[in-house]
């Protein structure tokens, strides 16, 4: 058995008033003993198709600026609202000034050109692909995550009863993370109960009573792993939790999302997956350019990772941070000062393992003869070799088969952001 000294010690949350040591921190603690440092990945879903033209900008590419004549980011030469030179020919969106110091790190990296390929530009259809893994294919019952849960929960027995292994901060769990491996969605990790704190204490008390009469061992061991988990977190008051290394998260939903998500990460409960969305990325109107609807959405977005890589401290050695959006944006800008769904877009890696400092991809150009269906950004890499570039070489399973099923592994293309883990 742990002690609570232990746990007080390494902890975030405060385990002084529970007086035990729950069966699933035990098992945790002796799997990451046996196993050294786990991996761990947050994904982050930015719903409503984010314009990856104008958050990582092709500023050497001529075409971007005459197809865009009042939306487009200036050249870094405009020391005001010019792009963030990367390395010639990209540029990160001004507001994104504080992912900077992750690039020069060598912690950042960018893929362009990715996403699905399946034509869709419906944002149901083309965020169910990507969340399930299998592009085209609606009748898919389960997430590519959770297939991951699947497929690892076997390499690991302590994973089987860890309610803190796949944890979701919305309201509702992510179809990414459906399927029949455990995970929980929690909106507040000071305010999970049962179902997230939906029901009243007297209700949670009677069920309780009921898993505490339960005549199935089993049935009451998982039953009082869940409870464990809620006495742990309704200790847990995110408003006292202090980030470390002067990380200033924003105020906004989705910057404390990502600090509940550092706050978890650094508690030593054998958090695996992490995974948070944001929305307001559908701008078919008024756009703006360095100023305006896109680039306030942009300003939250990264002073809120780079808040979250911060905290982490030394944990980001063993963590990937993953960016996506169901697709991107038209080339062209529209007659409403925005931009109309399209197809390409841009994903970003942070993590130390991560190869930064390299924006990666085939470019295929803007010119109208290179573009998808004459209109928009061609994808030149396939959302799922990113996806599997992650499984394999972060956190280690070498069979994608039952995870993405469907692609022939044979065909498979990692574009390299990460080193490997498989010997």
């Amino acid at each position: 058995m742990i002690s609570r000294r232990i746990f007080l010690k390494n902890g975030a949350f405060a385990f002084v008033s529970l007086g035990f040591a729950p069966s699933f921190l035990a098992r945790t603690a002796l799997a990451a003993d046996r196993g050294g440092r786990p991996k761990r990945l947050i994904a982050i879903f930015q719903r409503g198709a984010v314009d990856g033209l104008n958050v990582v900008v092709p500023f050497a590419e001529p075409e971007y600026y005459r197809a865009r004549p009042s939306i487009a980011i200036p050249r870094p030469t405009d020391a005001e609202n010019g792009a963030i030179d990367l390395d010639g020919f990209f540029g990160l969106n001004p507001r994104l000034q504080p992912l900077k110091p992750l690039w020069d790190a060598r912690r950042l990296a960018i893929v362009h050109a990715c996403g699905s390929p399946d034509s869709t530009r419906s944002h149901f259809d083309a965020q169910d692909y990507m969340e399930t893994g299998t592009p085209g294919l609606k009748s898919t019952g389960d997430g590519w995550l959770n297939r991951y849960l699947q497929a690892k929960r076997d390499e690991a027995a302590a994973h089987e009863k860890n309610p803190f292994r796949a944890v979701a901060l919305t309201q509702q769990l992510p179809r990414m993370l459906q399927g029949t491996a455990p995970d929980v969605a929690i909106n507040q990790i000071g305010q999970f109960g049962v179902r997230a704190g939906q029901q009243s204490d007297e209700a949670a008390a009677l069920f309780e009573a009921a898993y505490g009469s339960a005549r199935d061992r089993v049935l009451n061991g998982t039953g009082r792993d869940a409870f464990d988990a809620m006495r742990i977190l309704k200790t847990a008051d995110p408003s006292k939790y202090q980030p470390a290394n002067g990380a200033d998260y924003p105020s906004t939903p989705f910057g404390q999302s990502l600090r509940q998500i550092a706050q978890l990460a650094k508690a030593n409960v054998g958090l695996e997956i992490a995974f948070a969305d944001v929305g307001g990325w559908d701008t078919h109107v008024n756009q703006g350019a360095a100023q305006g609807l896109l680039a306030n959405r942009l300003d939250d977005f990264g002073r809120s990772l780079a808040a979250l890589a911060i905290d982490l401290g030394d944990d980001l050695e063993d963590t990937v941070i993953l960016t996506m959006s169901e697709f991107g944006r038209a080339v062209n800008e529209n007659g409403n000062r925005g931009t109309d769904h399209g197809h390409g877009n841009a994903m970003l890696a942070i993590g130390g393992g991560v190869r930064g400092g390299r924006v990666y991809g085939r470019w295929p150009g803007l010119a109208i003869e290179q573009r998808y269906d004459g209109r928009d950004v061609a994808v030149t890499t396939d959302f799922r070799d990113v996806f599997a570039e992650v499984v394999v070489r972060h956190l280690g399973v070498a069979d994608t088969r039952t995870i993405f099923p469907g692609y022939n592994v044979n065909t498979m293309k990692f574009v390299g952001l990460l080193g490997s883990t498989i010997g």
